[in-house]
């Protein structure tokens, strides 16, 4: 077997068998069009590989005029697929260019069957050469100026690789790349200039442009190859990704779901499956998922869902569904509106979780406030009831015995007036004592039990409290009543009075203050009680870490009437406490 056989079959069988490595990838991914291309463009190398043999095998004119004609077929297919090769898997090249080059080709091959013998030859005549130790046929005769028509093309092609070379190089592109598109325009530009010698006799050489379009297949096949590894890296990649984020999600009870808006398609992991009670092979609407939601929650969650896929925004949403076996479940969502190319919701993806147990917690911990709320009320009665007790017999008896104690030393102190002024002083200032001892423990029958709450109502019992209060400590109390009902019930008025009380109590022991107001406003529905000092001010944050026993008793006893205390304060700037108080009575005192 002869070298020419030998070289020429094995061109012939490598392009073969890189093509039919690509079309076996090409037949399992159809919408991988650049292992299509490159198929073509190996197979009809080794066309070209062929018909060139059978140039070199020739024995007549006729047959190597034919073997040339035929030889433009292979020809032709392989630069029209190699330009595409080079646009869809390189990206590079003008589009301008590429189409040059093919409508050129195009018609270097109609007129290859239309005009002479051949594209090259008019009359085609038959030469002998010696070539690698043996004789073979090269092609000579009259020339065909249509010719030029297919080396136009062979320019283009060259000025295209080398475009798309400069456009990879400009881009930063990857080095296989700029390995793969310089091979490209070294051997296409090798190739293509021994075709233009050949054409015109300048070299003595039977045609051999398969030679150098295998190399350029060969890089061609060394970069998908490198890309194909690529993508098998970035797939076991994604694949222990895709693990991670499924032990992750497992073990923070998370499920995942992706709503397709276009095609109502819904995908969700096999927790969120486990979560809602959908079998792992059911195909899931949106209305499959709406019905396994509470009814009492459908309508809400649909709003908001829709309301997210309109405006764009993040979807937040809490609901109940019911799985199969009837068991009700507490779940929590978070959803995010993806756009496509066109800027139009396209889908969401979002998480699920399950917060029944959450939700349980929640459930027990409020009905533990309301029985601390209870039991606290109960112990706040029973406090104000053994107050009223202690004031009346304060009031009833203790006070009663001082004033006749009182009026008896005055008897004392008329009848020592004759005999004694050393004795009749020292009755004098026994009977002060026992009128301001008197005194003191009405004050303090007041305060443990305000009886002008049930006989002249909350506002004046404030305004009685606020005019104390300066008597004994000296700081003047601006009191403004504003439409305050004269029915409020007594749990309410109770409420606020005690509030006031320890409001005024801290503004004495900590404010650093000569004056302070107190305003007391009727609105239609509620009623607002305000305390406001510039003195030193503090941190409430702070009390309420250090547990401070006042303000936790205005809290405890604002939430008894259900109402609202805020309390505004700043370390240097002042105190203001607020209470709001929900109401029905509307008619004012001062009405």
């Amino acid at each position: 077997m002869s070298w020419v056989t030998v070289i020429w079959s094995m061109v012939a069988s490598a392009c073969l068998t890189l093509g039919a490595m690509r079309l076996v990838i090409w037949c399992q991914k159809r919408k991988a069009w650049t292992n299509f291309l490159f198929t073509l463009t190996a197979v009809a190398i080794a066309g070209m590989a062929t018909c060139e043999f059978w140039m070199m095998r020739s024995q007549t004119p006729g047959q190597i005029a034919t073997a040339l004609r035929w030889l433009h077929v292979p020809a032709c297919v392989m630069i029209l697929s190699l330009v595409g090769l080079i646009r869809l898997h390189l990206r590079a090249g003008r589009p301008w260019l590429a189409w040059t080059v093919c409508v050129l080709r195009t018609v270097s091959l109609l007129l290859n069957f239309l005009v002479g013998q051949n594209l090259n030859f008019r009359e085609t005549v038959e030469r002998q050469i010696p070539f690698l130790g043996e004789s073979v046929s090269v092609a000579d005769g009259v020339r065909n100026p249509w010719m030029l028509v297919g080396q136009l093309s062979l320019l283009f092609l060259i000025v295209f690789v080398l475009d798309a070379f400069i456009t990879i190089w400009r881009r930063g592109g990857r080095r296989t790349e700029l390995v793969t598109s310089g091979s490209i325009v070294f051997f296409v530009l090798v190739g293509s200039i021994l075709a233009f010698l050949e054409a015109w006799n300048v070299i003595h050489w039977p045609v051999m442009t398969s030679f150098f379009f295998l190399a350029v297949i060969a890089a061609v096949a060394y970069e998908m190859s490198c890309e194909t590894h690529r993508a098998a890296q970035l797939s076991e990649d994604l694949r222990e990704s895709d693990e991670r984020l499924r032990l992750a999600t497992e073990a923070g009870g998370i499920g995942i779901w992706m709503l397709s808006l276009g095609h109502n398609e819904f995908w969700a992991s096999e927790r969120w499956r486990r979560m809602f009670g959908f079998a792992s092979d059911t195909d899931i609407r949106y209305e499959d998922i709406l019905q396994q939601i509470h009814p009492d929650d459908r309508e809400t969650v649909d709003c908001s869902i829709r309301s997210a896929i309109e405006n764009g925004i993040d979807y937040v949403g809490e609901y109940r569904v019911i799985v199969p076996d009837g068991t009700q479940r507490w779940i929590t969502d978070r959803g995010q509106v993806f756009p496509n190319k066109h800027k139009e919701p396209a889908r969401m993806l979002g998480t699920s979780k399950d917060i029944t147990e959450r939700k349980r917690v929640e459930e027990k911990l409020l009905e533990s406030r309301e029985a601390l709320r209870v039991f606290t009320s109960r112990l706040l009665t029973i406090q104000e009831e053994e107050r009223r007790r202690l004031a009346r017999e304060l009031h009833d008896d203790f006070t009663q015995r001082l004033a006749v104690l009182a009026m008896d030393l005055s008897k004392l102190a008329v009848l020592a007036k004759v005999g004694n002024t050393m004795l009749e002083s020292k009755l004098q200032h026994t009977r002060d004592q026992v009128i301001k001892l008197s005194t003191d423990i009405l004050d303090i029958s007041r305060q443990l039990h305000p009886s002008i709450i049930d006989d002249l109502g909350l506002g004046r019992a404030i305004q009685s409290e606020c005019a104390n209060f300066t008597r004994r400590t000296g700081i003047a109390i601006d009191y403004q009543p504003i439409r305050v009902p004269t029915m409020i019930s007594r749990d309410i008025s109770v409420g606020l009075f005690r509030i006031t009380q320890e409001a005024l109590r801290n503004i004495h022991k900590h404010a650093r203050v000569q004056d302070a107001e107190v305003c007391l406003i009727g609105e239609e529905g509620r009623l607002t009680l305000t305390i406001h000092d510039s003195g030193v001010g503090f941190d409430p944050t702070g009390v309420r870490q250090s547990h401070g026993v006042g303000l936790f008793s205005m809290e405890e006893r604002a939430q008894l009437i259900h109402g609202r205390l805020s309390i505004d304060s700043t370390p240097g700037q002042g105190t203001q406490i607020q209470v709001v108080v929900p109401i029905k009575e509307i008619e004012s005192e001062q009405g």
